[in-house]
């Protein structure tokens, strides 16, 4: 039986497993050895690998950004840690231009093995510079790989394949997830572009990403009560997407709910109602319903973290409109359960 492990050991055992396998593998970022050590999710590295692998940057992300990008290209594997997605928005002409081209530019002959991790979703309080996901910024632009894992295995099994992957890999790793424990088989491969059914339905589909995978499990849970059986599929990578198992699913049940972490306008669930109309125009029994955070800049109290926010209740009143039911009576029901356990600092 696979041991069970809090989604931010399974991040170091999979960096420490890398870096045993492959010197070339480093680990750098700010407050990457810091007490802290990234919620703990580099927690025993410096000790094990030493100063030379794992160290702290200044507060400078676009030169440490070109420095990783430099290092993947001269040969070495670097893993760069921003604290907060949202100041990765200082590296975006190196992402953008220079480690997203560099393969194609050069025909082949270059490559860049560079994964960025990135911290992003709601701790308490951080309001709108400290709150982004920017999966669909990332993804527009090829040559990026875009990864949201949502448990400890995927934390595990998909960041050794981001380690692994000759091209530049975004890591996006939601705060609350940090406190999830779950099974993790360190013998286990997940290769990137690969989707998961993490519960069968037949009435509805969730297609989500990380931390809505958590709310879209706990509304089927609700639903189940009803008799509603809702079908929870992981998108867990964005770029390459695997569209096959989004469309089975999508043409399964005939309704789809498209539950992203992020702004649905211009985002990645208009990308998803997209393909599913397209895809299965034959199938749909309704329009694809859109599901992301409301279109405002991030609050900074917490009731208005939780409107901004979607969860699992936004998601049991979408799937009773799509399926024409009475609203559920939710008064005896928790929800934003997990900001309780969450420790910080960001």
């Amino acid at each position: 039986m696979s041991p069970t492990i809090e989604f931010r050991e399974a991040l170091a055992r999979a960096q420490a497993a890398e870096m045993a396998a492959d010197p070339s593998v480093f680990v750098f970022g700010l407050d990457v050895p810091d007490h802290k050590k990234i919620f703990g999710s580099t927690k025993g590295l410096l000790e094990k690998f030493g100063p030379g692998r794992v160290f702290g940057t200044p507060l400078s992300e676009d030169a440490m950004t070109g420095m990783a990008i430099g290092a993947a290209l001269s040969g070495l594997r670097p893993v760069h840690v921003h604290i907060r997605v949202d100041f990765a928005l200082l590296a975006v002409n190196q992402l953008f231009n220079i480690a997203s081209n560099a393969r194609y530019m050069s025909g082949g002959r270059l490559k860049v093995p560079l994964t960025v991790r990135a911290v992003i979703g709601r701790g308490w309080g951080q309001s709108a510079q400290h709150s982004k996901s920017m999966q669909s910024l990332f993804a527009h632009i090829p040559g990026l790989k875009v990864v949201m894992p949502a448990s400890p295995q995927d934390g595990y099994s998909l960041l050794r394949a981001a380690i692994r992957d000759d091209n530049p890999v975004v890591f996006l790793e939601h705060r609350w997830l940090y406190d999830v424990a779950g099974p993790v088989d360190e013998t286990k491969a997940v290769p990137l572009g690969k989707a998961l059914v993490r519960r069968e339905g037949k009435d509805l589909s969730v297609i989500a990403t990380s931390w809505m995978v958590a709310e879209a499990m706990h509304a089927a849970d609700i639903l189940q009560a009803r008799g509603v059986s809702l079908e929870v599929v992981d998108v867990r990578t964005i770029q390459p997407l695997d569209e096959a198992a989004i469309l089975a699913s999508a043409a399964k049940t005939g309704r789809v709910i498209a539950a992203d972490y992020d702004w649905a306008f211009c985002g990645f669930s208009a990308e998803l109602a997209a393909l599913i109309h397209k895809g299965c125009w034959g199938s749909l029994k309704a329009p694809v319903e859109r599901i992301g955070f409301a279109h405002v800049p991030c609050p900074t109290t917490r009731p208005l973290e939780n409107r901004f926010y979607p969860s699992a209740p936004e998601i049991i009143r979408a799937a009773e409109k799509l399926l024409d039911l009475p609203p559920t009576d939710l008064s005896g029901a928790e929800f934003y359960s997990w900001e309780k356990k969450f420790k910080g600092p960001f």
